[in-house]
């Protein structure tokens, strides 16, 4: 089995350790936008010279406050020697890992086309023997399902779709995600949905670098070889947002690995975005058009005719440039005795299409988003993701809240 992770490794069930705590832990940071142009594209190498502060969109230039470096220096991150490549160093004892510790300085013009089309996603085979200890309720391995392009313009078929991109230690990643409503601004959400292992690396590592989402990447379906000479505005029609918050469940923090299935079950994260190039005064939802609602009560399996997986699928046979989904009616995954059962449909995506949303009939009778793509096999024949609980929804609620006055 190959995994799908960041994008998507496949995790061991079996082996995964109990949960310490059942309550998600807060994962945000404030929001610290510095500003700074890259020198290079489409590699680590990127730096530059200041041309804003934290109040990013502001005109001319702006020094960043005292006060915000301190907060930077508390995480052992001083600002000038982040931009001119410190977020490069990855040492252990560096690497910021708490829940709180999440920081995510902008570098205007990091991500650019060449950068984000040359993201990858790690390959870690695991034989799918190794997804024991279920509960014995884990149904019959689903047929394969061929998935299916989603026809250009990608905004007129799944506004909501786009990719997550992140710096690790492995290099530049890219993962799936989905905007989703924020009841705290009805209409004018910021919140993304995602994997947690596009966020985080789990109990091996800390949060990621860097991060970034691009709804309706390659909006108009343009091939690979077309994409090296297409203008950023093509690649990137409505713009690139930048995490400013982050949150991902205090199990996928403690026992998430980046093989087999530990922390499968609560893999999922929610992040809050702001602009590049500073607020023009829309939020997310409101310049893509769109944003999905997540249901906490999703039906149990039997309950469910069919969910839709929706993603970027990067891993070979595809090139993670075009947009895919699956459909399929969702049978039961089990890993562990202690952890919920999850989703799982046949799907032939793989690796990029992780953290991409699962959208079924809610339980209003609406779409809504259900769960995201979290692990999958070698050879591409299913996917599967968690089922969203109280602790997701704790997840989302504590996202929401720590921006509703802003």
């Amino acid at each position: 089995m190959r995994s799908i992770r960041p994008s998507f490794t496949a995790r061991r069930g079996g082996n995964a350790r109990r949960r310490t705590s059942p309550l998600p832990v807060i994962a945000l940071a404030a929001a610290l936008a510095l500003t700074v142009s890259a020198c290079e594209s489409g590699d680590a190498e990127a730096g530059g010279e200041p041309t804003a502060s934290a109040a990013a969109g502001g005109e001319g230039k702006i020094t960043i406050p005292d006060d915000i470096k301190d907060k930077l220096k508390e995480h052992g991150i001083d600002v000038d020697k982040w931009k001119g490549g410190a977020w490069k160093q990855w040492d252990k004892e560096d690497w910021l890992r708490e829940a709180q510790d999440f920081i995510n300085p902008i570098i205007e013009g990091l991500w650019d086309p060449d950068r984000m089309r040359e993201a990858e996603e790690p390959d870690h085979a695991v034989d799918e023997s190794d997804l024991s200890g279920d509960q014995g309720v884990t149904d019959p391995t689903p047929a394969p399902v061929q998935a299916q392009a989603v026809p250009p313009a990608y905004h007129a078929n799944a506004p909501e779709a786009g990719k997550v991109f992140f710096d690790s230690p492995e290099g530049t990643m890219v993962c799936s995600a989905t905007v989703v409503q924020d009841p705290a601004h009805p209409g004018k959400s910021n919140l993304v949905w995602t994997a947690g292992h596009c966020v985080h690396a789990g109990k091996r590592g800390g949060w990621y670098r860097n991060i970034a989402f691009v709804p309706s990447y390659n909006n108009s379906g343009m091939s690979a070889a077309q994409l090296k000479n297409a203008p950023k505005e093509q690649v990137t029609p409505y713009g690139v947002w930048w995490a400013d918050g982050a949150q991902t469940s205090d199990q996928w923090i403690e026992q998430g690995g980046a093989t087999g299935g530990d922390g499968a079950s609560y893999d999922f994260a929610v992040i809050h975005v702001t602009p590049e190039g500073g607020s023009n005064g829309k939020s997310l939802e409101e310049t893509v058009g769109s944003a999905l609602p997540v249901d906490f009560n999703a039906p149990a399996v039997p309950e469910v005719d069919g969910i839709k997986a929706i993603g970027y699928p990067a891993a070979a046979p595809y090139d993670g440039q075009k947009l895919y989904q699956c459909q399929d009616k969702p049978g039961r995954l089990s890993l562990n005795t202690s952890d919920p059962t999850m989703y799982r449909i046949g799907c032939t995506m793989t690796g990029g299409s992780s953290g991409g949303g699962w959208v079924a009939t809610g339980s209003d009778g609406k779409p809504a988003l259900v769960s995201n793509t979290s692990i999958g096999p070698v050879d591409a024949g299913w996917l599967a993701g968690p089922r969203l609980g109280k602790e997701a929804k704790g997840v989302f609620d504590s996202v929401s809240e720590k921006f509703a006055g802003q």
